[in-house]
């Protein structure tokens, strides 16, 4: 066996691929599945076997020496048995190790843990993997062999070299990437047409869609039909405040209501001109993210705390899933958070200054890129408007690296202090918010970011660097067991992606009742206080 084991496969690239794929089973920002934990074992441990693979390769290019047969029948035979007490230890410990996560979360630990299965599904997909790339390898090799009858043999290696990596590329890219981002757009094309279920079309004349509306109730896609048709009505916003309410402004712009950024955003405004909207208190520019989509808690928030006086506006710049979306539709969501915030706020300061309502962002997600990548900096944020909040920001919005990288020395990454805290300050719970305690004027500008959300913290320098929110003093909710290996740790907060709204609020990318706070940080209304903030956060909850 042990010879069978020798001739199919390369003793570093064993061992690297052991020691990736026990490393995956370590904990990390959320609990995973046992089939997404099977399969990110795969995955590691193929990256481990290249990468043992190749330092192997190298070191026998480097190192001229030939062990015997039994030197090599020993090493093999010691380090086989070291994988697998290896891989049954951290394997029996993966079951504590996901235990003890959603322990630290309030979560139920009594789990479905398959540890036999994992490591099967972990080994077919292995083969695959490897089986796939023997293939390329051995197209190579042949085709060397045919550059070397016609050419000298370092220029052979290298065209073959070139042509092998530029074929794998292209397929890869152009035919099984695009190919399945082509496949998800058109299921999201057609899903974008459907209505979730009880959505109707509303009766008010204060949303789009609605009567004497700009916008047609069909070209506002799934997400823009619940957006507008679900905007607070005025009894539920008077049984909270016991004050008289109206009616609020929903203004949304979908895919189908123009043909480009800037008419969607020409027709917003004149959808917000058309329901009174600049006559409202305050005025909100929403970012959407991937698929359209609004936090429904971003929303009734703010109108809750202003009886309705209020107006909000978002545009939908694709129908794809939000992680797809990140990858192919960033310069799309930039476009068009750039296009309407410029020509709202262009409309809002031809208003005087005493009669202008509050001009406020904010946004979710995708839906914070979008938002920030509409001003340069912190600095023209502040100038142009009354306040943002931005919910779990991902780790590529601009401003938000700016502040973090830029952060006052001594304050950790998961809770930065920028500027001793004059304009934007950083919060898990409500009482980050009053720190530091220096003055904090308006506007002020809000980011709500858990330590566990891993649409926060994932990034690509996970691959090589540590991150800097695994150094020093974790943030809350983070498992003091969690280490960060090259390559296992970014697949593996990757993955927590998937799992990031399966957990409690104020874990993964779940907010919730947080939200309250921000907005009455950043917008309280006249006479607004804590006791109003509770009772606001007992309701979003």
């Amino acid at each position: 066996m042990d010879r069978v084991v020798r001739r199919r496969l390369g003793f570093g690239g064993t061992l690297l691929a052991t020691l990736f794929a026990c490393a995956s089973l370590t904990p990390s920002l959320l609990p995973r599945p046992w089939l997404y934990q099977g399969v990110m074992g795969a995955v590691t441990g193929i990256l481990g076997y290249a990468v043992g693979a190749s330092l192997g390769a190298l070191g026998r290019s480097v190192i001229r020496y030939r062990f015997s047969e039994r030197a090599r029948r020993i090493s093999w035979r010691v380090m086989l048995g070291g994988c697998a007490a290896l891989a049954a230890v951290a394997l029996w410990y993966s079951y504590d190790w996901q235990r003890d996560l959603r322990a630290l979360m309030g979560m139920d630990t009594r789990i479905t843990w398959f540890p036999p299965v994992i490591l099967a599904v972990a080994v077919a997909l292995f083969c695959l993997c490897l089986l796939l790339a023997r293939l390329i390898r051995l197209a190579g090799r042949r085709l060397n062999a045919w550059l070397d009858r016609y050419v000298p043999a370092y220029v052979g290696h290298v065209v073959g070299a070139s042509v092998i990596a530029l074929v794998v590329t292209v397929f890869a890219n152009d035919v099984l990437f695009n190919g399945f981002v082509a496949r998800i757009s058109d299921i999201s094309s057609v899903a974008n047409e459907g209505t979730h279920p009880g959505v109707r079309r509303p009766a008010s004349a204060y949303v789009s869609g609605g009567p004497g509306s700009l916008v047609s109730w069909e070209s506002l896609g799934r997400e823009g039909r619940r957006f507008t048709a679900t905007a607070t009505t005025p009894a539920r916003l008077t049984a909270f405040s016991g004050r008289p309410a109206v009616q609020p402004i929903r203004v949304y712009v979908g895919l189908d209501g123009a043909s480009s950024p800037r008419q969607q955003a020409a027709l917003a405004v004149r959808e917000l001109e058309r329901t009174g909207a600049f006559d409202r208190r305050v005025l909100a520019v929403l970012g959407t993210t991937g698929t359209g989509w609004v936090d429904p808690h971003i929303a009734d928030a703010l109108e809750y705390m202003y009886d309705g006086r209020s107006a909000l506006v978002a545009m939908q710049y694709s129908y794809l899933p939000s992680w797809v979306s990140f990858m192919v539709d960033r310069d799309k969501a930039a476009a068009a958070g750039r296009a309407l915030f410029d020509a709202v706020r262009e409309r809002w300061a031809r208003l005087p200054a005493a009669k202008r309502p509050k001009l406020v962002l904010s946004g979710e997600s995708l839906g914070s890129y979008q938002m920030e990548e509409s001003v340069r900096d912190l600095d023209e944020l502040a100038a142009k408007a009354d306040g943002a909040m931005f919910v779990g920001p991902p780790n590529a919005n601009p401003i938000w690296r700016r502040l973090t990288t830029g952060r006052e020395r001594g304050s950790p990454v998961w809770r930065p202090v920028y500027d001793d805290g004059e304009t934007a300050r950083f919060a898990q719970e409500p009482g980050d918010l009053s720190e530091p305690p220096a003055p904090w004027p308006h506007p002020r500008v809000v980011y709500l970011q858990n330590t566990t959300d891993p649409v926060v913290w994932w990034s690509p320098e996970l691959i090589y660097d540590r991150p800097a929110w695994l150094e020093g003093e974790r943030g809350p909710g983070v498992n003091p067991e969690m280490n960060w290996f090259p390559l296992v740790t970014f697949w593996q907060v990757l993955v927590d992606m998937t799992a990031a709204l399966d957990v409690p609020a104020g874990h993964g990318h779940r907010y919730g009742a947080n939200i309250a706070d921000g907005w009455a940080a950043v917008a309280p209304p006249p006479g607004w206080d804590a006791g109003d903030t509770l009772r606001l956060r007992a309701l979003l909850n």
